[in-house]
C-alpha cells in the first residue's frame, strides 16, 4: 500500500508520534509500516535475531541497542531472515552493517549509522516492553509508519486511508 507519512501527519496529527531525524534508511524498501514488536538490547544482538526469525505477518521490529556505535546490531544474514519470515522493516535505534546487501533487500531498515564491527552474542537483551529513543515511546502493539521523510508512530492503524 502507498503511503506518505507527511499525508499521514496532515490527516492523523493529534493521534501519532513524530520520531527526531535521527535514522537513516538502509534497506532496499523505503515506505513501510506494520505493528510494533519491541526489543531492547545493548550491543548483544541475541534477541533481535531470534525475534526477527519467528513469523513477521507485516510487522515491525523496534529494538532499542542504546544507541551504540560500537558494533552493528543488523547484517545480511539477520535481515535476510527477517524478509524471509515476512518483516515489514526493522527500526533500530544502533548500527547496521553489511550495507550494499540490505539495500538490495526488499525490507524496510532505518538505523542511525554503520560499523563493520559485529555485536556479541550473550544470550541478553528483552522483550516486548516498552522503548524510548528518537523523542518517541514505542510499545508493542503500537503501528509505524515509515517513508524518507521520517517516522509516525500511532496507537491504532492509520491505513487505509479513506
Amino acid at each position: 500500500m502507498n503511503f506518505k507519512t507527511a499525508d499521514l501527519y496532515d490527516r492523523y496529527e493529534a493521534r501519532v508520534r513524530v520520531c527526531d531525524p535521527l535514522l537513516r534508511d538502509f534497506g532496499g524498501r523505503r515506505a513501510f509500516y506494520g505493528e510494533v514488536v519491541t526489543v531492547k538490547c545493548f550491543e548483544d544482538n541475541t534477541a533481535i535475531k531470534s525475534t526477527l526469525a519467528e513469523p513477521g505477518r507485516g510487522r515491525v521490529l523496534v529494538a532499542d541497542a542504546g544507541g551504540s556505535l560500537r558494533c552493528a546490531m543488523l547484517g545480511d544474514l539477520i535481515a535476510a531472515s527477517a524478509l524471509s519470515q515476512g518483516w515489514a522493516g526493522v527500526v533500530l535505534y544502533g548500527c547496521v552493517r553489511d550495507t550494499d546487501e540490505l539495500a538490495g533487500m526488499d525490507l524496510g531498515v532505518k538505523a542511525l549509522v554503520a560499523n563493520p564491527r559485529k555485536s556479541q552474542r550473550r544470550g541478553e537483551g528483552q522483550r516486548d516492553l516498552p522503548v524510548t529513543f528518537a523523542g518517541v515511546r514505542f510499545a508493542p502493539g503500537d503501528w509505524v509508519y515509515a517513508d524518507g521523510d521520517g517516522i509516525l508512530v500511532a496507537d491504532l492503524p492509520l491505513l487505509p486511508l479513506d
